[in-house]
């Protein structure tokens, strides 16, 4: 193949991950030109351009086809004229750690964390079976390293040096069972996970996955607190996967194109603490009240929508994996320094009467810069009465996980 081809792709058509604009030396270019404008969007729907220059040392399926998947989500990209062309030149330089790797959501994860130009090395950590998952995804031709890590002897190593550490690790939901039900087991796994984090590098983004996270996000706040290395900013809960079932479902049901559709999604990770600002959705669209009764609880019960399609085989883990690669390369992306990266999290937040709440947040290099305020402003009666409806279980859920952390003693 040549070294320097065109391709055209459609929205639909790409998956990918965003990039970080600094020089390779001696690589080739490759140029991808796509049909529309659109076509470049993040996934959180972030502005892109029309052309865009990738080079690139390595790809997991060819030079050409890997300038296609870098450019397919929005990059952090310099213009560099009038006619909207950006040049990017990624370059692998951080470290991620992902908890529980052997699982079901962190091998998908891994394999998508791995896809990603600026991930320099992954460390893959569980407590059995995590070396066969290291193997078989570190033969990918993509730049990040991989590690593996197995047991607790060798969790402080695997967490030396990272910059963000993902933790997907627990038990996963089962038919018939709530997130409350998960608690008991995964949230002394958290507890530990975090002490971890904690003793080996404490200044790390740390995105919370386990489930219950509505409790398991103050279950980590206290054990930081403990450690006396709390930063507020640098502990998200990953709510990513209620925005991207919004954008999906509203767009499925309003017959719009996708990667336009952009739905905050507020309150908690759990039932009736989910609640998708309809009103918000961008593009700006209408909803009967029926509409949006049906799509909020769709939006809510989402994941006991798959257990049930899964009859007792799993629950959403490819789904959950997707959506925390996307939270993941945000995360880097503000680490990167791009300075337009918004997504949804379960964060530390004034916003409301509730020391923890799930609301918009923009990402820097320190974490959470500001919370986005204006999504709460002007909202309909319905989601007016929604959001008070959610508030009692949610302070329950966060006042529970409080209480289980304050009682068990955080290991030296």
């Amino acid at each position: 193949m040549a070294a320097t081809s065109a391709a055209t792709f459609s929205a639909g058509s790409t998956v990918a991950f965003g990039t970080k604009a600094s020089q390779l030396p001696q690589s080739k270019p490759s140029a991808v030109r796509f049909k529309s404008q659109k076509s470049l969007a993040t996934f959180s729907g972030l502005k892109a351009a029309t052309f865009v220059k990738c080079e690139s040392e390595s790809s997991f399926i060819g030079k050409e086809s890997s300038a296609a998947l870098r450019g397919s989500v929005v990059p952090k990209a310099e213009k560099s004229s009038q006619k909207s062309q950006y040049h990017l030149n990624p370059q692998a330089s951080y470290k991620v750690a992902i908890l529980g790797a052997a699982g079901g959501i962190g091998q998908p994860l891994a394999l998508l964390v791995k896809m990603s130009p600026l991930v320099s090395a992954l460390h893959l950590y569980d407590i059995a079976n995590v070396k066969g998952v290291a193997a078989d995804i570190s033969h990918c031709n993509t730049p990040a390293q991989v590690l593996d890590f197995t047991g607790a002897s060798e969790l402080p190593n695997s967490l030396k040096g990272v910059d963000v550490v993902v933790i997907p690790a627990g038990i996963p939901r089962k038919p018939g069972m709530t997130r409350d039900d998960l608690f008991n087991i995964n949230a002394s796994i958290v507890k530990n996970l975090v002490e971890a984090v904690a003793d080996n590098c404490p200044d790390a983004f740390i995105h919370i996955i386990s489930n219950p996270v509505n409790s398991t996000v103050p279950i980590a706040a206290e054990v930081l607190k403990k450690k006396g290395v709390y930063d507020p900013k640098k502990l998200f809960g990953v709510t990513t996967l209620d925005v991207v079932r919004a954008n999906t479902f509203v767009a499925q049901k309003k017959n719009l194109k996708l990667i336009d559709v952009d739905v905050p999604v507020v309150g908690g990770h759990a039932g009736i603490t989910i609640l998708p600002l309809l009103s918000k959705t961008k593009p700006s669209v209408s909803f009967t009240d029926e509409e949006v009764q049906e799509l909020t609880v769709r939006i809510q019960n989402a994941g006991t929508e798959v257990v049930q399609a899964k009859a007792g085989a799993g629950s959403a883990t490819l789904s959950m994996a997707y959506a925390a690669a996307r939270f993941v390369e945000s995360s880097l992306r503000a680490l990167d320094g791009d300075a337009d990266v918004y997504e949804c999290s379960f964060v530390q937040s004034d916003l409301t009467e509730l020391p923890f709440f799930a609301s918009r947040v923009k990402l820097g290099r320190k974490g959470v810069e500001a919370l986005i305020s204006s999504d709460l402003q002007g909202l309909t009666t319905y989601e007016q009465e929604a959001l008070e409806a959610l508030k009692p279980e949610l302070k329950a859920s966060i006042e529970k996980g409080i209480a289980s952390a304050q009682k068990q003693p955080v290991g030296a």
